[in-house]
């Protein structure tokens, strides 16, 4: 496993740390949103030989899964950077159960955290878009990007 301290912005910061500010950074910016954001800072950091299409299969979860206000953004990317490392792609692999448990502590995590991982109830009495609806998202996107390298960072060593 790569030593995961690394120098970012004239000083040395753990890889979650640096995630975590790149994935708040591209939200903030307006380069994408909450999954996508994630998607993409931990494929970078992580160096993934992977297509920009893992980045495009996000852009349907921001807002709750497409402004449905449901499952929150920020959750379902963080799934979904999971199954790049520990996901299946051969029909009947057992290590869908490795990854479905990853998931389950991520998604308790949230909830842990945030009493809920409804989209519509993290921002009740937010208008959309406004200052206090995006720096909590921000916030929950960073989050969620360092704890979702947390787990990486600690299951790799055992993938070997």
């Amino acid at each position: 496993m790569q030593l995961s301290i690394k120098q970012y912005g004239g000083y040395f910061v753990d890889r979650k740390y640096k995630i975590c500010k790149q994935a708040e950074d591209y939200y903030r910016q307006g380069d994408y949103f909450c999954s996508e954001a994630i998607v993409r800072s931990i494929r970078d950091e992580f160096d993934l030989d992977v297509p920009d299409d893992v980045i495009a299969m996000a852009s349907g979860f921001p807002v709750g899964m497409g402004g449905s206000g449901c499952t929150c953004g920020a959750l379902a990317g963080g799934i979904m950077a999971l199954g790049l490392f520990f996901g299946r792609s051969e029909p009947g692999d057992p290590k869908v159960n490795h990854t479905m448990a990853l998931a389950k502590e991520l998604h308790d995590y949230f909830t842990a955290q945030h009493k809920s991982t409804c989209c519509r109830i993290l921002t009740k009495g937010m208008e959309l878009g406004s200052s206090v609806h995006m720096e909590q998202c921000i916030a929950i996107t960073g989050e969620i990007a360092e704890k979702t390298t947390e787990l990486i960072e600690r299951e790799l060593p055992k993938k070997s």
